[in-house]
């Protein structure tokens, strides 16, 4: 899968769209840009497809102008939702958004900033049109603090470091270098930063811990959404590893650490209502499900809140449990398997039109049916049938 993994998202959706385009608009066009927030769980043995849909979503994600984070499970720590935001916000470039954010006070404030020399702060651009007095300065202090600090949405000291790391952008209130970097790591996590120091910048903020850190992201998604975005879009893959075994693993997980993960994304569930313009989706093997000592029904507290999610004999994408094996049983029908083909085959070989036979694609529909093959397996034997055919 991994050739197929950088071919175009058009020619990667013909198999799935059934649930892409389903979520592409009832999430990603209509409920988490409109101020939304969901988790999803995407399950299915090994071999089922979930990374590959996983990063199908995510390019998609990106098509809709989300601000899109993917990371595993084998390499940053579950348990700690610490470790989870800080990787979230490292991936996001905050600074970025902040630019994004100081141009549109420019904007807002009537001028444009097409007509800034490269590398001109906003105040000095002012100052060289003798437009730096005392009246303009306070506007520039009252867009940041309508823009931060009166959001009801951001957390206080989130929200006052975020307008002094964007007024230093625009060059006004000015900030020193040392207080940007302290800024910039202390919203990182950074547990070097003493908090003496951040005091003497006028705010009083805690350590950014796992029991605030959900807090936190709730923050990072609405200055996400401000500065220009539709949204946050997160994938979390692999999260079997939590009940791996083996020695190869780079990490493992103990069982309290399993448990506090589980606690964790109990919790996540349970503060996702108070979040804004956020989509989660969590991938991970059926033997997650299926594992009774370790795996999710081990806690009951988080089982208790998944577990209605699996029922019905069709299957329903408003679901927050896919079962991408059901999926395959249920729409890879024999002309479903034909358009994958056609349209793989167009994609590798811009010469190559011959489609796989009727009688072929019902074999392979027959397979995938019974569960003897995943989606990857099946989209090869589909492209091995048609290169036999050339």
């Amino acid at each position: 899968m991994s050739d197929i993994n950088v071919l175009p998202t058009e020619g990667l959706t013909c198999g799935i769209r059934f649930l892409t385009d389903f979520w592409k608009e009832k999430y990603l066009q209509e409920y988490i840009k409109n101020g939304g927030s969901k988790i999803k769980f995407i399950t299915g043995r090994q071999g089922s497809g979930k990374t590959h849909f996983l990063r199908l979503m995510t390019a998609i994600a990106q098509e809709e102008n989300y601000k899109t984070v993917s990371f595993s499970a084998k390499d940053i720590w579950m348990h700690d939702f610490k470790e989870i935001y800080i990787e979230i916000l490292r991936q996001c470039d905050l600074y970025a958004c902040l630019k994004s954010m100081g141009s549109r006070i420019i904007r807002d404030m009537g001028f444009d900033e097409g007509e800034i020399p490269e590398g001109m702060k906003f105040i000095d651009y002012l100052s060289q049109h003798d437009l730096g007095d005392a009246l303009t300065r306070r506007e520039i202090r009252t867009q940041l603090k309508q823009m931060f600090l009166d959001n009801p949405l951001l957390d206080n000291n989130f929200a006052l470091a975020l307008s002094m790391l964007t007024g230093s952008i625009l060059g006004y209130p000015v900030l020193e270098e040392q207080n940007r970097t302290m800024l910039f790591a202390w919203l990182e996590g950074d547990r070097s930063v003493k908090l003496s120091q951040l005091r003497t910048l006028g705010f009083y903020p805690s350590r950014i811990t796992k029991f605030n850190a959900r807090h936190m992201l709730r923050s990072l998604a609405e200055v996400i959404h401000i500065s220009g975005y539709s949204g946050l879009f997160i994938t979390v893959d692999d999260l079997e590893i939590l009940i791996s075994r083996s020695s190869l693993e780079p990490v493992h997980y103990t069982k309290m650490k399993r448990e506090d993960t589980y606690e964790s994304i109990r919790q996540l569930i349970d503060d996702i209502d108070s979040m804004r313009h956020i989509m989660f989706v969590y991938g991970f093997d059926r033997e997650l499900m299926d594992h009774e000592n370790s795996g999710l029904k081990s806690y009951q507290a988080l089982w208790m809140r998944i577990q209605n999610e699996i029922v019905g004999e069709r299957f329903n994408r408003f679901l927050d449990m896919v079962d991408l094996d059901r999926l395959a049983a249920q729409e890879y029908t024999p002309d479903v398997i034909v358009a994958i083909s056609e349209s793989l085959a167009h994609i590798q070989n811009q010469s190559c039109t011959v489609p796989l036979s009727i009688d072929a694609a019902k074999e392979i529909s027959a397979q995938a049916r019974t569960g003897a093959v995943g989606i990857p397996r099946l989209i090869q034997i589909a492209m091995e049938e048609v290169k036999a055919n050339v």
